[in-house]
């Protein structure tokens, strides 16, 4: 039976299996994109690449309401964040097209002495290997493949075993988009065949979104055969609140912040860390306005929260739950799971010695802790060893530059959820990985920055000879 299967989790109905590759298979998968990182990836401009992506922009926008329901069919988005996903998918696909020749064009160097001239050439590596998550089977992909082919790279990409369908799809639109046989290849792998991968000299580096502990694994094989890797993995990111001149934007952007993708968003707002003389007020109105969200019918419209990804991730979810309440931490609101479906859940009194206070909760379950002043809220949000992303909000500029240089995350917002952009560089520190994706410094992850540093060239008068 293959790991690759497409299950519902809104009815526990198996829709669909694909079989995984055999090792014939994945010798010609590796061959092929090997084969077009030397050819296409180094005899194409990157205005012909670029002209390549916006068809494959164009094609999800074409087939948006297809791909959202095949990723509503396998891990529960709700329909219309599904429809979302499909569409920053394709801006950030367009935003390489429009804005990746630019980027790797030749960066001269001012010379300090000597004579001559100096340039930073950005050239493909090579071929890559992705490994993408289940949560977002659309958007992860486009920020990795869409800077790295327009560069001249070539993908191989995994995708997560509950995603065969989505992965599909996008392997479809990229070849009818006209890109060439082996610039990008969808393998279904097991792990261990993933590992033989890691260490083939035809594959130059490795991306990798997914848990804590897939990224040690994939970073220690890698760096065993010398191969670059960028991790992004879990996070646990803080929501600060510390003044407010309103309360309800404040818990509407906490919701928000907390409930995309039914929680389960590495980025999404996970602590709530709230200043003494807002505490009770927030707390209430959080509550109140969570207590509003019920999951629901994925495929429908109105849904706001769907299932979680699968039985195993409610499971998981809940032993979380229970063993904060066993540790003394107590469940204002929700804290029981139906099946997949588990309600909005609001947990106080996690303290240090608690086994879950380090723990990331993937899932609609939000803690909130009371703390006295600024001061407090730093060393709360940074006691963790996770640092993705991180939410401040306050009424005072200098507060807000002052906590966002103090906390140790990779990604601040403040006074806004929800506002990443295709320019905008994402990516963690401490356990929540390295390198980024996104943006200018997405495109530079996987190039090689080339030195050509040339002397003066000599003044040729007359001509020479015996």
């Amino acid at each position: 039976m293959s790991i690759y299967a497409v299950v519902d989790p809104a009815t526990g109905e198996q829709v669909a299996e694909y079989p995984e590759i055999d090792a014939a298979g994945l010798e010609d998968a590796l061959t092929r994109v090997a084969a077009a990182a030397k050819g296409w990836g180094r005899t194409s401009t990157p205005a012909e690449r670029a002209d390549l992506l916006r068809r494959v922009a164009q094609l999800h926008r074409d087939r948006q309401e297809e791909l959202a329901r095949i990723a509503v069919r396998e891990m529960g988005k709700p329909l219309q964040q599904a429809r979302d996903e499909v569409g920053f998918a394709a801006d950030i696909i367009d935003y390489y097209a429009d804005t990746g020749p630019d980027l790797v064009k030749d960066q001269p160097i001012e010379l300090s002495f000597g004579e001559g001239d100096a340039v930073i050439r950005t050239s493909p590596v090579g071929a890559l290997l992705g490994i993408m998550p289940w949560n977002f089977p659309y958007y992860q992909v486009a920020r990795f493949a869409a800077p790295n082919l327009v560069i001249g790279n070539t993908i191989l990409l995994k995708h997560a075993p509950q995603c065969p369908e989505s992965a599909a799809a996008i392997e479809r639109m990229f070849t009818d988009a006209g890109f060439p046989d082996g610039a990008y290849v969808n393998i279904y792998a097991t792990n261990e065949q993933i590992e033989q991968v890691i260490g083939d000299p035809r594959i130059q580096g490795v991306s990798l979104t997914g848990s804590e502990r897939a990224g040690s694994a994939v970073a220690a094989i890698a760096g065993k055969h010398l191969k670059k890797v960028v991790l992004e993995l879990g996070g646990s990111d803080p929501f600060l609140v510390l003044s407010t001149d309103d309360l309800d934007a404040t818990v509407e952007a906490a919701v928000a912040g907390r409930l995309d993708n039914t929680g389960q968003s590495c980025n999404a707002a996970k602590r709530f860390v709230v200043v003494d003389d807002l505490y009770e007020p927030f707390l209430e109105r959080f509550t109140s306005a969570l207590q509003a969200v019920e999951p629901s019918d994925p495929s429908s419209d109105e849904a706001r929260i769907g299932p979680l990804s699968s039985e195993t991730a409610a499971e998981r979810l809940q032993s979380q739950v229970d063993r904060a309440v066993e540790g003394g931490a107590r469940v204002v609101l929700g804290g029981k799971r139906n099946g997949t479906f588990f309600p909005p859940t609001v947990l106080v009194g996690v303290t240090p010695d608690n086994d879950v206070y380090r723990e990331e909760f993937f899932g609609p379950v939000a803690t909130v802790y009371r703390v006295a002043d600024e001061d407090d809220a730093v060393r709360v949000a940074n006691d963790t060893p996770f640092g993705l992303g991180s939410y401040v909000f306050t009424t005072d500029r200098e507060q807000a530059e002052r906590v966002a240089d103090r906390l140790e995350a990779g990604m601040v917002y403040v006074n806004i959820v929800g506002a990443d952009a295709p320019e905008l560089p994402f990516g963690g520190t401490k356990r929540s990985g390295f390198g980024r994706e996104l943006g200018r410094l997405g495109l530079g992850e996987f190039a090689n920055r080339k030195l050509i540093r040339a002397n003066a060239w000599p003044t040729v008068s007359g001509t020479t000879g015996a």
